[in-house]
């Protein structure tokens, strides 16, 4: 079986199609992580507890956002050295990784650590769910190293053109965690920890398999001890991309931990209705994000090899095909809004169905916007852009302290529905202005 998809020669749809279809599934079971916890804690612990998980969901979004645009940022950095075709600098880019991406990791540990409850306080989390929140993010952050080995290791299978293998571990490691969901908290009474010990397992497992998997298949990957020596612009081109994306999706997250804010003061049966539907978002947007993702990669290789009519091509196909799932999905949750909010909150409360039934039905007709936005966003970071997506992230975290402030109080929960869809419009504006004037684009960059 080939694992590996050829970036750089053939057919662009075809490859960009058999390169992201694995990265859409691994979304999928990505989100069967967060579904899994929600579906079983809503059912088996009641409201509350799933209002507990949603308190925190902003929190956990920011850790989540950081590992993976971190991760995400360095393997860019090592799909142009793969496209360049310089084994040596490739292996030097994955050294540097492993380094940067091990102190980057200690330091959000501590940050975490430290500044944990304050911020759950500072959020207004409701009292009667504080110390079940608490109890469930505080093991997620203690053990934020196995997210951020995942994300940077299936990176570097990516960034050179595998991204199959990352997807069959994601899978065993998805099964191993609905499992073990249903025995820690129906069987051993552990509570939301139980969900929270779950997921820290089984993100585990799947970076281990990862690594496993680098060591004996993809000696490619594998540096040598004189691959290690620190080389200043490599690192610096390193640490800046990795930061940047990871800022950007921190960002993001961060604006959406302000909402929580504004959305935590509406009531636990708002919360737990918000928390379903955020659930129902993040799978209606699942191949959005990972299309985009894969655009990058793809941009990443033919921009080291300097193939800008590949580069061109890929990104319409991109919009084209975001555009086709915006539409499917529209359709789809018109009809079904009600009755997937119930399925996912194994609630029978009308104010949680009807309230997340209404932000599925008003988002959806919104993701044509989003898909443009997302590929341009990860095109421009393929390219090796550092500014302007992080400007977009500044747009976004800009306009949800807007709304929290001027909005949401005047229209209550419908601030909240409205919010994202207005805020997606004003970055698709910033980012197509800003790709369409990219001297790489235009082709007027000059040759070096």
């Amino acid at each position: 079986m080939h694992t590996k998809t050829d970036l750089l020669e053939g057919n662009i749809l075809k490859s960009l199609i058999l390169f992201a279809i694995p990265l859409i599934i691994s979304n999928l079971f990505q989100q069967l992580y967060n579904a899994a916890d929600t579906m079983i804690v809503g059912h088996f612990l009641g409201d509350e507890s799933l209002a507990a998980i949603g308190a925190c969901a902003a929190v956990y979004e920011l850790l989540v956002g950081f590992a993976l645009g971190f991760g995400n940022g360095l393997s860019m950095v090592v799909a142009r050295s793969f496209g360049v075709g310089d084994k040596d600098l490739l292996k030097r880019a994955v050294a540097g990784s492993l380094v940067i991406g091990a102190a980057v990791t200690v330091g959000v540990m501590l940050i975490a650590q430290i500044g944990l409850r304050p911020l759950l306080v500072l959020l207004h989390t409701p009292s009667k769910i504080m110390e079940e929140s608490y109890s469930y993010i505080y093991i997620v952050t203690i053990c934020v190293g196995v997210m951020f080995a995942y994300n940077l290791l299936s990176g570097l299978l990516r960034a050179i053109g595998n991204s199959f293998m990352p997807l069959a571990f994601l899978i065993i490691s998805s099964v191993i965690n609905i499992v073990l969901d249903v025995l820690f908290i129906t069987q051993f009474q552990m509570g939301i920890r139980g969900a929270a010990v779950a997921t820290v397992v089984a993100q585990g497992i799947s970076a281990v398999l990862c690594a496993i998997y680098i060591m004996k298949k993809c000696k490619l990957l594998i540096p040598a001890r004189e691959h290690f020596e620190v080389d200043g612009p490599l690192y610096r081109e390193l640490t800046g991309q990795g930061l940047s994306m990871g800022f950007m999706l921190a960002i993001v997250s961060t604006g959406t931990v302000i909402l929580q804010y504004a959305i935590n003061q509406l009531g636990y049966l708002i919360i737990a209705g918000h928390t379903a539907a955020r659930k129902l978002n993040s799978f209606c947007t699942m191949p959005l994000t990972p299309l985009a993702l894969a655009t990058a990669t793809f941009v990443s290789q033919n921009r080291g090899a300097d193939q800008r009519d590949r580069i061109l091509k890929v990104v319409r196909y991109a919009m084209i095909l975001s555009l086709g799932w915006a539409i499917f999905i529209t359709i789809v949750i018109a009809f079904a809004a009600p009755a997937l909010i119930t399925f996912i909150s194994g609630s029978s409360e009308s104010v949680v169905i009807e309230n997340g039934a209404r932000y599925l039905r008003w988002n959806t007709p919104f993701y044509s916007v989003l898909g443009i936005l997302l590929v341009l966003r990860n095109v421009l970071q393929g390219l090796g852009k550092k500014v302007v997506p992080l400007v977009s992230s500044m747009i976004e975290l800009v306009g949800k302290i807007a709304f929290v402030l001027l909005f949401i109080p005047i229209l209550k929960y419908f601030g909240v529905i409205i919010c994202e869809p207005v805020i997606w419009c004003l970055m698709c504006i910033q980012l197509v202005i800003s790709y369409y004037r990219d001297p790489y684009i235009r082709g007027k960059e000059e040759k070096k």
